[in-house]
């Protein structure tokens, strides 16, 4: 519900505040933020009295796109937490269509790197900063000012390349927080699977093409990681791109996206941009990007070289993504091809949580249906046995195989669950997990509820899901492929269920109505 007056002035500012519930001192500033800015006549949004359920995700999309600013604390805490980052991907997705709301980033007592993909979409925004609750009147004031004339932050914000640039790592390798996030190469908690065998076999040989394939929060970033690694420590040079980060124009416009891809591979090569000596008017987008990687990036290198595309769905919808998939299918073929012998150089690792063939009409111009595709899958129970022990103070056999039915071994869940009771100091106990698993407050209620807001941004889907936990039929393919895509079901046969027995039981409470 929005707090503040009810009718909005000539100067008046919408305001969203995006932070983590029920965390200090994350609560009380927002409380003394949203109390200035509702006195100085500003309408504030802050999520604290809405009953979760389909009418809360269509809330926080609808408060969001409608703001003029959408405010974000950043903590430890909130930087690792799905919702804050879910607002912040709808204002991104907004603002570049719409030109609002303008993201306004403030760091309380925290200076420390932000996880992927926070970092790539805040680090180049000026941010405020609060170190304790003496700097509360400043703040106040500088977000005062900034929302009242829409000047940028000045006393105690500073540009972000200001902060330890020489020591901050990649946007893309950031160090990312346990549980949640692509894993370190290093990572000792890192439970290897089958595919990792495979994808590091293949990585070892030249000219490859692979996809890794699962849902979100699978590991197909880490497994990406762990095998660009390795081809690494084989000497190969490394392109890597995370499609995530292709911004609205880049998807309106098919040439402008490919002459920002060819730079793309350039830089993360280490190659000067020649995008422009290169592309030509007579040729296609798919022609000139495809001389260029051959001109400018292949036949510069000396040795072999990996193209790894993370995050591939983020341009299936696109009017030019039959154009770029068959692209990298041409630039397999090219292997082949004994007067292009450059093209033998490349190895091709796609990662994707959808079933391509919806979107790729030609299958024989696909990438995603040559070489080699891992696709994967959940723990099984004795990986989470096993995961369980690496832990310092490891639960009970039989608790391990409660968590196991609770969630069927899904990677992620598995994690933060083993995380908050099993780790060095647990944010909770064994029975309190299992208790308020599916509480909107509970140790899954952040995962959840993010969830909730992504089916909000797909409502096609949102019949399709409560069939499924009511235990109806769905009979439509391309439904039960996208609800698999998110990670919400699994199939078994001709017989569609919850992926969890904890998305079953949520999805059943707030999707009860069909109305």
């Amino acid at each position: 519900m929005a707090l503040g007056v009810a009718e909005v002035a000539p100067r008046t500012a919408r305001i969203f505040l995006s932070y983590k519930r029920n965390v200090e001192p994350d609560q009380a500033l927002a409380h003394d933020v949203v109390a200035n800015l509702s006195s100085a006549g500003h309408c504030v949004f802050i999520d604290q009295r809405l009953i979760v359920g389909q009418a809360w995700a269509e809330e926080i999309e609808k408060q969001v796109r409608q703001s003029d600013y959408l405010i974000v604390f950043l903590t430890a805490e909130s930087s690792r937490s799905e919702m804050v980052r879910g607002e912040i991907e709808i204002a991104r997705h907004h603002a570049a269509i719409n030109g609002s709301p303008r993201i306004l980033p403030v760091r309380l007592a925290f200076d420390g790197p932000l996880p992927y993909p926070l970092n790539a979409y805040l680090d180049k925004i000026q941010y405020a900063v609060w170190s304790g609750g003496e700097d509360t009147p400043r703040l106040i004031r500088e977000l005062l000012d900034v929302v009242g004339c829409d000047a940028s932050p000045e006393s105690g914000s500073r540009e972000p390349s200001s902060i330890d640039v020489g020591q901050r790592p990649p946007a893309y390798a950031a160090p990312l927080p346990v549980p949640g996030g692509t894993l370190d190469v290093d990572d000792p908690w890192y439970l290897a699977r089958p595919t990792d065998a495979t994808a590091l076999a293949l990585i070892r040989q030249p000219g490859q093409t692979l996809t890794i394939k699962g849902p979100r929060q699978m590991g197909k970033s880490s497994l990406l990681m762990r095998t660009i690694s390795a081809g690494l420590d084989l000497g190969k040079s490394v392109a890597l791109l995370d499609f995530q980060l292709v911004d609205e124009d880049g998807k309106a416009n098919a040439d402008l996206f490919f002459r920002r891809f060819a730079s793309w591979v350039a830089e993360q090569l280490n190659l000067p941009d020649s995008v422009e000596t290169f592309w030509h008017a007579g040729y296609s987008s798919p022609q000139n990007c495809t001389r260029y990687i051959e001109q400018h990036v292949l036949a510069p290198l000396a040795g072999p070289c990996i193209l790894a595309i993370d995050e591939t769905d983020a341009i299936f919808q696109t009017a030019f993504s039959q154009d770029f998939f068959s692209m990298l299918r041409s630039w397999h073929n090219r292997r082949a091809d004994p007067t292009r012998r450059g093209w033998k150089k490349l190895d091709i690792i796609l990662s994707t949580s959808t079933e391509p063939q919806f979107f790729i009409d030609r299958a024989h111009e696909s990438p995603f249906n040559v070489g080699v595709t891992l696709r994967l899958e959940d723990f099984q129970s004795d990986q989470v046995g096993r995961l369980n022990a690496l832990h310092p103070r490891p639960l009970a056999a039989a608790d391990v195989d409660r968590l196991y039915k609770l969630v069927r071994g899904h990677p992620y869940l598995t994690r933060k669950a083993l995380y908050m009771t099993a780790g060095t100091t647990p944010t909770c106990s064994v029975d309190e997990l299992f208790a308020t698993a599916t509480d909107d407050r509970g140790p899954f209620g952040d995962h959840l509820r993010d969830y909730l807001l992504r089916l909000q941004r797909k409502t096609d889907l949102i019949p399709a899901i409560r069939q499924v936990v009511q235990g109806r039929t769905l009979s439509d393919e391309l439904a039960i492929y996208k609800l698999e895509a998110l990670g919400l079901v699994r199939r078994d046969g001709h017989t569609v269920t919850p992926r969890c027995e904890l998305y079953g039981g949520y999805f059943r409470e707030r999707l009860r109505s069909d109305g």
